[in-house]
């Protein structure tokens, strides 16, 4: 057996290369393919067939390049891990909620940081040969490799923490902490100089090493401690982008090129909706990670006795007959939609309108939910059809002309606060639903939304308030109809 699975190793390396290549094209097109309603679901074909063929390379050349009696163990080890690995993925899978998707990945995050670290370490302790020879860059390489996977592992579980609130969402706002951030960067820096220039293996090179993880792993949790829930969208899609270069590192440090392509995708694609996040937010990049912006449920409690004037209150059968009479309804989900999973009862109610020739059309917010692309994923899976879920800036000159806004479970995105000088969320793009002829907004009380911020929306002429759940709220509605 073992002679079987001896392969030679130069043809074993060129058809480990080639697979390597159709698995990273492979990568590329699930990501095209991700950027489209239509086209997401091949796109995560296309990803998990990359995946698949990725994998089963990487296990024949480890396979391969284990003459003898070690490939059994080899194999055993391999085998060992990914049954570990498979049956706690699925058990998450299985357990994990949509609503619990952003603390999952958050935490996913952390181990893909915490696999940039031990390969970091194993990489200095028995280098691969060719990566080895490169001498002093590959040094550099192990030092920023666990620096950045490092602030990726602790930064994710601290967002991890936040998102569940398993801790609280206000940001940690120490005494001079952005100059204690950037001391930090600062000492990384000299010490990556001396384990650079410091013979390799050294009690010298040792500290340096060990010096700069613990600094790395306290600068990830103070870089997000820092940072408050209002601003939890971009800090996601930021720590996936740290996933992904720390990713990258290690492929250097293994000389996997499937690795490098692979970090390198998902790193610059974080980066990038990292800047969407930031667009929709009217936030710098730089602004979030310094920190500051939003609160967590204590202070959107603290708010609602900050009412700005009196509000009107309908039932389901108010509602129901002002959809009936509408030419026109846009509907404006958000993080509360998720939580109280009425997205099939709003897949119904949407449905049953367009039999009665009312033109129904969804309005989603880039940061809708604590995760981008949240509101799209939920509406996909109650079966809302493609083409009538807009995004804001496809919806927003249009609010003049609808007639029925349904804002169920949104609150910051939609909130005429964006528009004052002086509001927190001064400058921030919103749905400007207030435009359309009546607004009903879903909602189990009059609490402030994630950024802590009161809405005057609440209190306009043309908006009624329908408290209670929202799954309760539109399945009485569709009773009512």
């Amino acid at each position: 057996m073992t002679d079987m699975l001896f392969f030679d190793g130069g043809l074993l390396t060129r058809a480990t290369t080639l697979a390597y290549l159709a698995a990273g094209l492979l990568f590329i097109l699930a990501l095209a393919s991700l950027s489209k309603h239509e086209t997401a679901k091949r796109g995560n074909t296309f990803g998990a067939v990359g995946m698949l063929i990725a994998l089963v390379a990487t296990i024949a050349l480890a396979l391969g390049s284990e003459p003898g009696q070690g490939v059994l163990v080899t194999f055993l080890l391999i085998a060992l891990a990914m049954g570990i690995g498979g049956a706690i993925g699925t058990v998450m899978a299985k357990r994990v909620e949509m609503t619990g998707m952003p603390e999952l990945i958050a935490m996913l995050h952390s181990f893909v940081g915490l696999a940039a670290v031990l390969v970091g370490f194993n990489s200095y302790l028995a280098p691969d040969a060719t990566a080895h020879a490169l001498g002093t860059f590959h040094l550099g390489e192990i030092f920023l490799g666990i620096f950045i996977g490092a602030v990726t592992f602790t930064g994710s579980i601290v967002a991890y923490l936040k998102l569940s609130a398993k801790i609280s969402g206000k940001p940690l706002t120490l005494p001079a902490r952005n100059w204690l951030n950037l001391a930090a960067l600062l000492v990384s820096l000299a010490l990556m100089v001396v384990f650079m220039l410091t013979e390799e293996g050294s009690l010298l090179s040792w500290a340096a090493l060990l010096a700069m993880t613990v600094i790395a792993l306290l600068l990830g949790l103070h870089l997000v401690a820092a940072i408050g829930g209002g601003d939890m969208p971009v800090v996601v899609s930021m720590l996936n982008s740290y996933s992904g270069w720390a990713a990258a590192a290690a492929g250097f440090m293994l000389n996997n090129d499937l690795l490098i392509i692979t970090g390198a995708l998902v790193g610059s694609s974080g980066a990038y909706l990292s800047w969407i996040m930031c667009k929709a937010m009217n936030r710098a990049f730089i602004s979030v990670i310094l920190g500051g912006f939003g609160s967590d449920s204590s202070a959107s409690a603290a708010g609602e006795g900050e009412e700005e004037g009196t509000i009107d209150e309908v039932d389901a059968a108010a509602v129901a007959a002002l959809l009936s009479d509408a030419r026109r309804v846009v509907i404006t989900p958000g993080y509360g939609m998720a939580v109280a999973q009425a997205q099939y009862p709003v897949a119904t109610l949407t449905e049953k309108l367009r039999e009665k020739g009312v033109e129904v059309q969804f309005g989603i917010h880039p940061v809708a939910g604590r995760l981008p692309g949240h509101m799209n994923v939920l509406l996909a899976e109650a079966k809302v059809p493609y083409d009538i879920v807009l995004e804001m800036d496809e919806i927003n000159d249009d609010f003049p002309e609808v007639d029925v806004v349904l804002v169920i479970g949104a609150n910051d995105t939609v909130n005429p606060a964006a528009e004052e000088p002086g509001s927190p969320i001064a400058g921030m793009p919103v749905l400007t639903v207030w435009e359309a002829g009546k607004v009903i907004v879903f909602k189990r009380s009059m609490a402030t939304g994630y950024a802590g911020v009161q809405n005057p929306l609440f209190f306009k002429e043309n908006t009624s308030m329908l408290f209670g759940d929202a799954k309760g709220s539109v399945e009485a509605i569709i009773q009512a109809l």
